[in-house]
């Protein structure tokens, strides 16, 4: 059995994510192949591939999941979209040149900040982000880089500042080895206040030494990032895939940082049954229920 996984751009930490499942499907024989596709619309995008069984899954950030289930833009209908199971929570943050004397998100005011891809789960992130705390999109100039172009501009000093996704990844790793960056705080209040008003945002940090030069905890927000599939994708695949998630986490994160901590996200399932997977009133595919069933995860 082969299978296709969106992921986002080349580079990106949902597409190292994939390689490293990619590898392990491999050692354990769980798949034949796994076809990574790079979707540059990454979450809207990967969920719009699911729909049309371009691919059996996709990697997505939670925020996106129920505007795609309910046919909320930036999706034009509904989509029979599911669950199959975490991925990682991690911080999303502003960096900047040391040099620049910025400190805070209020300082990207005036300034020239790379926000993502235009229509990227990320340029969501900072629309829903400044929303909630009155910073007008007009009072900054938007950049649409990729990660990896982003962080080019960055050092080149072509742009002020830079949105960036859960760390480690290749892109932010590699601009800080190359350039002396600083992550940008919010305002006493600011965090709490996006905490209460924003259902899929969590606490996070960027923490001290993650880094070159980061030698403080930051707090920041985290965001889920989710496996989605379709209604219709084949339970064997299904099954095949949640049950490498939930018993291979310790290898995968061997492989890619990004899923330390990928054991626990599954904690829900022993607290509240299938409910505890269903993010943003998504239901978790069948298979991947009975899966997390016949693993004991979830208590008959």
């Amino acid at each position: 059995m082969r299978i296709a996984i969106g992921t986002s751009e080349f580079e990106s930490t949902f597409y190292t994510q994939a390689e490293a499942i990619a590898a392990v499907a491999k050692e354990r024989g769980t798949f034949d192949g796994v076809r990574i596709i790079a979707t540059p619309t990454a979450s809207v995008g990967n969920a719009e591939l699911l729909e049309t069984g371009e691919i059996e899954f996709g990697l997505l950030a939670a925020n996106w999941i129920g505007r795609a289930a309910r046919g909320e833009a930036p999706f034009e209908r509904a989509l029979d979209i599911r669950m199959a199971a975490p991925a990682n929570s991690g911080p999303m943050f502003f960096v900047a040149l040391r040099a620049s004397g910025m400190e805070t998100v209020e300082d990207l005011r005036g300034k020239r900040v790379s926000i993502g891809p235009a229509g990227s789960g990320m340029a969501q992130h900072v629309a829903t982000m400044f929303g909630v705390l009155g910073i007008g999109f007009e009072t900054f100039e938007q950049v649409h880089l990729n990660f990896l172009d982003g962080a080019n501009a960055l050092a080149a000093r072509e742009i002020d500042a830079q949105f960036q996704c859960p760390i480690p990844n290749k892109v932010m790793t590699g601009l800080a080895e190359r350039a002396d960056i600083r992550v940008l705080d919010y305002r006493a209040g600011q965090l709490e206040t996006l905490l209460d008003r924003v259902g899929f945002y969590r606490p996070a940090r960027v923490r001290a030494g993650a880094l070159r030069g980061h030698d403080r905890d930051s707090a920041q927000i985290g965001v889920l990032n989710v496996i989605a599939t379709h209604a219709g994708t084949p339970d064997d695949a299904v099954g095949r895939l949640a049950r490498l998630m939930a018993t291979q986490h310790e290898r995968l994160a061997a492989l890619n940082p990004l899923f330390d901590g990928l054991g626990s996200l599954f904690d829900p399932l022993r607290a509240e049954g299938a409910d505890g997977l269903a993010i943003d009133g998504v239901p978790l595919h069948p298979a991947a229920a009975a899966a997390y069933r016949e693993l004991g995860l979830i208590g008959s």
